[in-house]
């Protein structure tokens, strides 16, 4: 790997190349470390700098320096993996604001699936204590007008809307149009996470085509940051398709594909 100096430089600094907006427990911790073995992608000071949402106080300076600046005229690339960013209703319009050009990549897993990880995971590191059901159950009142307080402070943060929404997460047809609006197509790169469960190799090679990088071969894609957890009843299952199944046709109608979850 490249060594290049993570400070800011006396010129205008290099902003990030790539962005993985999310989605939480969709594989981003994975794909990150990827991209990093890559022999032109140098990683951030870490891999969610979480700027644009929890860190926003502190100046496009100090986002600038979570990133390797490049000496003597060096090509490399960059970027972060912070996965909340995808559904902060604030963070599309920052990272356009000073990061036009970057590129977009969200991986999208079965939400279904992703809010059950997202669940047994929360319980391993002491974030939730109530079972799936009611936790599911709950959301609602947890999240009350919580999105609003995002949108109408600037300052405001939701710690319900970070680690309780389990079921809002999962909603991308919600989430995607702010991004479509303020990036062109082609800087935007939608992944089904499943797609780079089981197939590691073409995926993250079409991740390097998308950022024109040649491409590259790993000699293992170690599934990082995977959530085990116990069998999950048909009924919560059912009523978790239900959910999810009018806004997985609404995600499909708008990206014009089959995610193939239903």
């Amino acid at each position: 790997m490249q060594n290049i100096n993570l400070q800011p430089m006396n010129q205008t600094p290099k902003p990030p190349d790539f962005i993985i907006i999310g989605v939480q427990k969709g594989g981003t911790t994975s794909l990150y470390n990827y991209l990093t073995q890559h022999p032109q992608i140098v990683p951030a000071a870490q891999k969610e700098v979480h700027y644009f949402d929890f860190n926003f106080d502190k100046g496009a300076d100090w986002y600038y320096s979570q990133f390797p600046q490049p000496e003597n005229g060096e090509n490399l690339t960059t970027g972060e993996a912070s996965p909340y960013y995808i559904c902060h209703p604030r963070v599309p319009e920052r990272i356009s604001d000073l990061c036009p050009k970057v590129k977009i990549i969200a991986l999208l897993r079965n939400p279904v699936e992703r809010a059950i990880s997202h669940y047994y995971y929360y319980i391993k590191i002491g974030y939730e204590s109530l079972s799936l059901k009611s936790a599911i159950a709950s959301e609602p009142e947890r999240l009350q007008g919580e999105i609003e307080k995002l949108i109408a402070n600037p300052n405001y943060y939701s710690y319900e809307h970070q680690h309780h929404s389990y079921l809002t997460r999962g909603i991308y047809a919600d989430q995607l149009p702010a991004w479509m609006k303020l990036f062109p197509k082609e800087q935007i790169l939608i992944i089904k996470s499943e797609d780079l469960y089981t197939n590691p190799s073409p995926t993250f090679n079409t991740v390097l085509e998308f950022l024109n990088l040649p491409p590259h071969q790993l000699q293992t894609y170690e599934k990082y940051n995977s959530t085990e957890y116990p069998p999950i009843s048909e009924a919560i299952y059912e009523q978790l398709r239900a959910y999810f199944r009018s806004h997985n046709q609404r995600l499909a109608q708008m990206c014009d594909r089959d995610f193939g979850w239903d």
